[in-house]
């Protein structure tokens, strides 16, 4: 599995070594090899080690999928990229068919960032994005809110909502997000609290769920992944978990009916657990069809109603008429 990175850049760590392919620089001034270019901030490097890392054996870290392949994307310099430079990232990860985005970052919902987003996911790549952190930002930011991407919130070390992660209903699913170690920038390594790093767990879920199913599109691959999720919360999907937090051990073994109505991934399809799962929140779409389903129904009920009303007033009208004397 191949997972677009896209952030600071991404150093070449010693946990990370076999792991990185070459990427690309979306600003003004870079090289235009992502590995060439580095990490000045430690935070893309992070992301790619809570991914990816293989370790040392007995020592380093060691990710989610640690045989998956980073390409590394450096939009921004750690100071914060803009929408275009993201979408560029974006775009360009779409044209190398990576099977997972990964973007531990906010930026302007712009209609550039919005169709490279669409584009990816119509070309079967999961886009997975954090909400973003308070007290910087209060509401989900872009592209973790747009339609069909997996948007990861925070859990904290008790596994409960983590104060720093945003809340809002377009919440997929939640991982840890406080005091998470991983890798950084000349061999060294870092500790971290954000949707950042839930974002790159949930990055290597994905990845790690691609690889044992293969034939899984990518609107299955999310499927899986909320319909196994431990509800956390209010029951049902809610705006501080999502769907629940992210069960990876559930995620490989339990069996999952396919998605109903799934073909391709859409664009505007947001990810929704199974009913089969006793935590899973109802499907909106299908609550929508049954609510259809009931309108017709009573209409249908008021139609008929109507009819055998009338039928029974004529049928008194000419039964009065019959019993109405003749003229004198």
């Amino acid at each position: 599995m191949t997972v677009a990175v896209i952030d600071t850049g991404v150093d070449p760590h010693p946990d990370l070594r076999n792991n990185l392919l070459t990427g690309t620089v979306t600003y003004a001034g870079g090289s235009g090899n992502g590995k060439q270019d580095g990490d000045p901030n430690g935070h893309g490097t992070g992301m790619a080690g809570l991914i990816a890392a293989h370790g040392r054996g007995a020592n380093g870290a060691l990710g989610i999928a640690p045989q998956a392949k980073i390409v590394p994307i450096q939009d921004e310099r750690g100071d914060g990229g803009s929408a275009d430079d993201l979408a560029k990232g974006v775009e360009w990860a779409t044209s190398k068919r990576v099977d997972v985005i990964s973007i531990s970052s906010n930026a302007g919902g712009t209609p550039r960032l919005r169709a490279a987003v669409e584009a990816a996911i119509k070309a079967n790549i999961i886009v997975v994005a954090g909400v973003g952190n308070r007290p910087k930002s209060l509401l989900v930011g872009f592209p973790a809110g747009f339609p069909g991407v997996l948007a990861v919130g925070a859990t904290d070390r008790k596994g409960d909502h983590a104060d720093v992660s945003v809340t809002g209903n377009r919440v997929v699913i939640a991982a840890p997000g406080v005091d998470i170690y991983s890798t950084s920038v000349d061999g060294r390594y870092r500790k971290g609290t954000g949707t950042s790093d839930s974002t790159a767990i949930v990055a290597g879920a994905a990845a790690l769920v691609r690889s044992k199913f293969p034939d899984l599109s990518a609107e299955e691959v999310v499927h899986r992944l909320t319909a196994t999720a431990d509800d956390k919360g209010a029951p049902g999907r809610d705006e501080e978990y999502g769907y629940g937090v992210v069960n990876l051990v559930a995620a490989l073994t339990a069996d999952v009916p396919p998605l109903e109505g799934a073909a391709s991934p859409s664009a505007t399809a947001n990810p929704t657990p199974s009913q089969a799962d006793g935590n899973a929140a109802p499907n909106p779409e299908n609550r929508s069809n049954t609510a259809s389903t009931v309108l017709i129904v009573v209409l249908v009920a008021f139609v008929v109603l109507g009819l055998l009303v009338t039928l029974l007033v004529v049928l008194l009208l000419r039964r009065r008429q019959q019993q109405r004397p003749g003229p004198y």
